[in-house]
């Protein structure tokens, strides 16, 4: 296959320091709750779900705008925002003035620009790599994201126990401008002249398409289950680690880098896998793995291990990175392009809306009937998801379906 153009070779750099820039950030604010805030278990979810409020709020908006204007330059004002938030943390560390409630209010602010880039990113991918180049371009992409979720946790939190919490919000403030001074050599992208309708009625033109696709639908549903059963899990996590487990702050950033571990696998064995499972089964690959991961998990109530946890985390980044892989791929590749800003804003939505969903439940469960029940209840939501992926037509699918193939 030849090379991928430069100016998705630009897009990429920039969501590699984009993604570094949030996994250091959200490593580094349930760390400095617990540690420096004194905060409890149900507090962490509470801040969890702040930091993922905005995916439930915002995501279709932001869709809207990706179909309307362009996306380049949405993504370019989305980290602006974010690095906005985190130079405010600075700021309130530099003058003691940090409380839960800024670092929740701050964590919403710099979600609101992760949202906006996320929707614009996959959409804005099709414009610059022609079709038979998608599955390569999202292989890249998430081993971008990967390698984040690797090295950041890991990073976020060995430079908080290190060095305190302003050299990880440092870092992550100059690896956000950098991404957004990446995204000015794309080409512009401002679509073309189209009538202008309600924002609701076109709203539910992306929503009707992926609720009515075969094959969107079953991929919504799973994403709905697995991510409220992971964030329900990722609520009390730290302070499970920290109380529980007995691991310290670097262990615990080391454990969540094992996820992001996991990712970089997944992402590299990704083409050889592609050669020997078909479409369908690289898809399903994500369930099945999630489902073992959270049985790990659940077996450290009984046998408290950071290795046992960070075994589930490595399964927790390789199979689904899978799954995220190759959804793109089919989500970019059955799209009529005018719709893919609101479809991924619907798929966002879901997949990431349910985070604070998710970590509600986790916040509310841990404080009514302790982080044992947490556990359980995250795992029963990976059986469902799993259930509801390996009984859809999505497993079928041998290759890589083409437009308005279904």
């Amino acid at each position: 296959m030849p090379a991928l153009p430069s100016a998705f070779r630009r897009l990429a750099a920039s969501n590699l320091a984009a993604q570094f820039s949030e996994q250091m950030a959200l490593a580094a604010a349930p760390l400095v709750a617990v540690l420096a805030l004194g905060a409890s278990a149900a507090e962490t979810g509470y801040l969890q779900t702040a930091q993922t409020l905005p995916f439930l709020l915002l995501s279709l908006p932001a869709g809207v705008l990706a179909d309307r204007m362009s996306r380049r330059a949405l993504m370019t004002a989305a980290e602006c925002v974010r690095a906005a938030s985190l130079l405010g943390l600075l700021a309130l560390l530099a003058t003691g003035g940090l409380n839960l409630g800024w670092l929740a209010a701050l964590g919403f602010l710099g979600a609101v620009g992760t949202v906006a880039y996320n929707v614009a990113a996959p959409a804005l991918v099709p414009r610059l790599v022609p079709p038979a180049g998608l599955a390569s371009a999202n292989r890249w992409l998430e081993l971008a994201r990967s390698t984040a979720f690797s090295a950041g946790p890991a990073a976020g939190g060995a430079l908080v126990g290190w060095m305190g919490a302003p050299s990880a919000y440092v870092l992550a403030t100059v690896l956000s401008m950098l991404a957004a001074l990446l995204l000015a050599g794309l080409p512009h992208d401002t679509p073309g002249p189209a009538p202008r309708r309600r924002v609701l009625e076109e709203l539910r033109e992306g929503a009707a398409f992926v609720l009515t696709h075969p094959l969107l639908r079953p991929v919504l549903v799973t994403a709905v289950f697995f991510n409220t059963a992971w964030f329900v899990l990722q609520a009390i996590y730290v302070a499970y680690a920290i109380e529980r487990l007995g691991l310290s702050a670097t262990a615990v950033g080391l454990t969540l880098g094992v996820y992001g571990g996991g990712m970089v696998a997944g992402a590299l064995l990704a083409p050889w896998l592609a050669q020997r499972l078909s479409f369908g089964g690289m898809i399903a690959a994500g369930p099945l793995a999630a489902l073992i991961a959270s049985a790990l998990l659940l077996s450290t109530l009984a046998f408290p291990s950071g290795a046992w946890a960070a075994a589930g985390f490595f399964l927790f980044g390789a199979g689904p990175i899978l799954w995220t892989i190759t959804t793109t791929t089919l989500r970019q590749a059955i799209t009529p392009n005018a719709l893919l800003g609101r479809v991924s804003a619907v798929i966002l939505t879901a997949t990431f809306g349910a985070r604070p969903v998710g970590a509600l439940i986790g916040a509310a469960l841990a404080a009514r009937a302790g982080v044992e029940a947490c556990l359980w209840v995250s795992t029963a939501g990976f059986a469902v998801q799993f259930v509801v992926l390996y009984t859809s037509p999505v497993l079928r699918l041998r290759t890589q379906p083409e437009a308005g193939a279904y």
